[in-house]
């Protein structure tokens, strides 16, 4: 798949003037329909006035193909972590309200746990054996202040959840070491969670929270990894296709200095 031309199929081309003459006869065509503009994006040429211009210095950094791909993968990394985090503050939301009204839940609990005892039986599924019913039977028995504790704890990981996200989804470097390391102090925690019992949800949200790390440190150069920051970013300005014509109107100018020079000497 061509990242650039899906992204911009979706939002647009990302054109851009530069003011400087010889840098913008290298991103210009003159064309029988028009003037055309090359995209930062994709490299194709678009027709018509430009999206943007101004100095090159202020020309957008628009990442480009594999850049493109990763950010795409962190911008879904992002999206679950918001998921999680919209689960975990429903459930301290859930955890305050039972402590506001545990009686009243009880109440209603007891009278519907009978019904849920007749479903069960005719599926074949055993209440006692469920640790859900467990585990609820046993909010009923935790003390106030042990809920509020419980409440905090949830949302203290709903945030550190959304503060993932938020830097994940600007594509920001704080945001990726933020990742990595509040997603690598809850592993020995889901790792624990595997040894008691083995179920799909939690096998995927290991593999998931796993290849997430090892794709970070590997891919984003972090901690001194693949290069580092040094090599990161390198990366990002080489790609850019700013950059890149940029290079070129400099290394022609050379060529043109040194053909003067040679040209004099003779």
């Amino acid at each position: 798949m061509d990242f650039s031309l899906w992204t911009c199929a979706a939002r647009g081309h990302e054109t851009y003037a530069p003011t400087e003459p010889e840098l913008a006869a290298r991103l210009h065509v003159a064309t029988p329909a028009g003037e055309s503009w090359r995209c930062l994006r994709c490299g194709d040429f678009v027709p018509g006035e430009p999206r943007r211009t101004g100095p090159a210095d202020d020309a957008p950094e628009v990442p480009r193909g594999r850049l493109l791909r990763d950010r795409l993968i962190m911008r879904l990394l992002a999206a679950e972590r918001v998921i999680r985090g919209i689960v975990f503050i429903l459930l301290g939301a859930g955890v305050l309200k039972l402590r506001g009204s545990r009686e009243h839940w009880k109440s209603n609990w007891d009278k519907d746990l009978p019904l849920i005892r007749q479903l069960a039986d005719q599926i074949g599924f055993n209440p006692d054996h469920s640790k859900i019913i467990r585990g609820i039977d046993k909010a009923f028995t935790l003390s106030p202040n042990v809920l509020i504790w419980i409440a905090v704890g949830l949302f203290a990981y709903a945030t550190i959840e959304l503060i993932e996200a938020v830097g994940l989804w600007l594509v920001k470097r704080w945001g990726e070491y933020f990742a990595v390391i509040a997603t690598s102090i809850f592993l020995p925690l889901e790792i624990y969670e595997l040894t008691e019992k083995v179920t799909v949800l939690r096998a995927g949200a290991l593999l998931v929270n796993v290849a997430a790390v090892i794709w970070l440190l590997w891919s984003k150069r972090l901690f001194g990894l693949n290069g580092g920051a040094a090599k990161y970013h390198a990366e990002h300005h080489s790609e850019s296709l700013m950059t890149v014509e940029r290079a070129a109107v400099a290394a022609q100018s050379e060529q043109r200095t040194e053909r003067i020079v040679i040209q004099r000497a003779q």
